[in-house]
């Protein structure tokens, strides 16, 4: 049987959509820089990774699209929910993806937000786009395991 990777268990947003239409390369744990509203926002689970993406400019990679909502008691000092945030990372890490994003078709892809001894973290995916015929397929396969195990399943009881 397959061996799961432990999941965090301080989930605070996920991105479901990008396993359908990314194949998941590699994955790195990033931290991620906020302002002081926005980490309150965050830890509320007010957090939308749906249309995110990943970025590498001048040796720095930046968040970009991901929808941190305002926070309610913020007023003033709430900053722009869409705004680019700067993820941190080592310079070997950020040198690694460099290379591997020039090639043609990959991009890096928020995956999970969560917690981790009260940081906030984001898991950034190394994806390749999915044809449409390649989505299908992992939608059958998906299927056929299940039919499968509904049948051992039964067979068992």
């Amino acid at each position: 049987m397959k061996k799961q990777k432990p999941k965090p268990t301080n989930l605070l947003a996920q991105n479901k959509k990008a396993g359908h239409d990314y194949n998941i390369l590699e994955t790195y744990e990033a931290g991620i820089a906020l302002s002081g509203t926005e980490i309150k926002s965050v830890r509320a689970g007010k957090v939308n990774l749906k249309d995110g993406f990943a970025r590498i400019r001048n040796g720095e990679a930046w968040l970009e699209n991901v929808h941190i909502s305002p926070y309610k008691e913020g007023n003033q000092f709430n900053a722009d929910p869409l705004r680019n945030r700067k993820l941190l990372l080592h310079k070997k890490e950020i040198s690694k993806l460099t290379g591997v994003v020039q090639e043609k078709g990959t991009t890096l892809i928020p995956l999970r937000m969560y917690l981790k001894h009260g940081y906030a973290k984001v898991l950034i995916g190394v994806g390749q786009g999915k044809k449409l015929f390649d989505k299908r397929e992992t939608l059958k396969r998906k299927d056929q395991d299940r039919e499968m195990q509904r049948a051992l399943k039964n067979a068992r009881n």
